[in-house]
C-alpha cells in the first residue's frame, strides 16, 4: 500500500479536509510575526519537521519564525518539547537540580545561579546531565522608542526567571540525550534573528488590523482590568504567557501605551 503523502497524512491525523489544511495553517499556526503567510516551500519545511517529531501545530506545539535570509525557523513551544521527550521510546524519567547560590540579574527575579537537568534513558547505564548558567542564557528587558518616548518592557526572563532557566536546561539536555536537531525554542529563534541583523532598526508599530478580532478583544480586556486595579505587570505577564509573535508584540505595545496614558492622566491637574 502506497504511503500517504505528507499533507494527506496531516489531514487524516487531524480529521480535516486536505484541500483546506494548507490555507488553514498559513492563516493560523504558521502565520508569521508580521501577519504574512509563509510560502509554500516554507510551509512544506515546517510540515516535514512537525511530522518528524509528531507535533501539533494547531495547539502551538510548533510554529513559524521567519529569518532574515528569506528562510523559516521551526520553533517548538515548551509543550511541544515536553511531548517529544515523553513520547521517546527510551525516555525513563527526568530530574532537576539547582544551585544553592542565588543571583539577581538586571530586571530579573532572584534565581539559582545554575540549573541542571538529568535525563535517564532505558538503554543506557548513565544518565545525561546538562547544566545551564543563568548569566549565559539570560535576556535583559526589551527596550524601545514609542510615541511617548523610550520605554522598557519586561519579558518572560524577568517575570518567570526560574521557569525560563528550567526550560533551557530541559531543552539542551533533551538534545544531547535524544539527538533532537533542526528545532528551536522561541528564545533561541529570536537570538538567531537578532544575530542576522546587519543594522539596528526601530521597532515597528503593529496596527490593530494585523491581529485577529479575538486577540484584539483579549488585549483590550486586559487593559481595562489593568486600568481598574493598576495591575499592569499582571497584564504583561498574561500577555507573555498567552501570546506569541506579532500578537505578543501588539499586546505589549497596547499595554505600554495604555499604561503611559494612565500615568499621564494621574499627573494632570484637576479642573477647577
Amino acid at each position: 500500500m502506497e504511503k500517504p503523502k505528507l499533507i494527506q497524512r496531516f489531514a487524516e491525523r487531524f480529521s480535516v479536509d486536505p484541500n483546506k489544511l494548507f490555507d488553514t495553517l498559513k492563516a493560523t499556526a504558521f502565520k508569521q510575526r508580521d501577519g504574512s503567510a509563509p510560502t509554500n516551500e516554507q510551509m512544506m519545511a515546517l510540515l516535514v519537521v512537525a511530522d518528524q517529531y509528531g507535533l501539533n501545530p494547531f495547539t502551538k506545539e510548533i510554529f513559524a519564525f521567519p529569518d532574515k535570509q528569506a528562510g523559516i525557523i521551526p520553533v517548538v513551544g515548551v509543550d511541544g518539547w515536553s511531548r517529544i521527550i515523553n513520547q521517546h521510546d527510551q525516555f525513563d524519567g527526568m530530574e532537576f537540580k539547582t544551585s544553592e547560590n542565588k543571583v539577581s540579574l538586571d530586571g530579573a527575579k532572584e534565581c539559582p545561579e545554575w540549573m541542571e537537568c538529568i535525563i535517564y534513558r532505558r538503554d543506557r547505564s548513565h544518565p545525561v546531565k546538562i547544566t545551564e548558567y543563568l548569566d549565559e542564557v539570560y535576556r535583559p528587558p526589551f527596550e524601545g522608542n514609542g510615541k511617548n518616548g523610550p520605554y522598557r518592557v519586561d519579558g518572560p526572563w524577568q517575570t518567570h526567571t526560574k521557569r525560563m532557566l528550567r526550560h533551557k536546561s530541559m531543552i539542551q539536555c533533551s538534545r544531547i540525550a535524544f539527538g533532537f536537531v533542526g528545532i528551536f525554542d522561541q528564545d533561541e529563534a529570536e537570538r538567531i534573528i537578532e544575530g542576522q541583523a546587519t543594522h539596528v532598526v526601530e521597532p515597528s508599530v503593529i496596527s490593530p488590523e494585523q491581529v485577529d478580532d479575538r486577540t484584539r478583544g483579549l488585549v483590550y480586556k486586559l487593559i481595562e482590568r489593568a486600568e481598574a486595579s493598576n495591575a499592569w505587570n499582571s497584564a504583561l505577564e498574561y500577555a507573555n504567557e498567552h501570546f506569541q509573535g506579532v500578537e505578543l508584540t501588539f499586546a505589549k505595545q497596547e499595554i505600554f501605551n495604555a499604561q503611559q496614558q494612565a500615568a499621564k492622566a494621574l499627573t494632570q491637574p484637576l479642573a477647577s
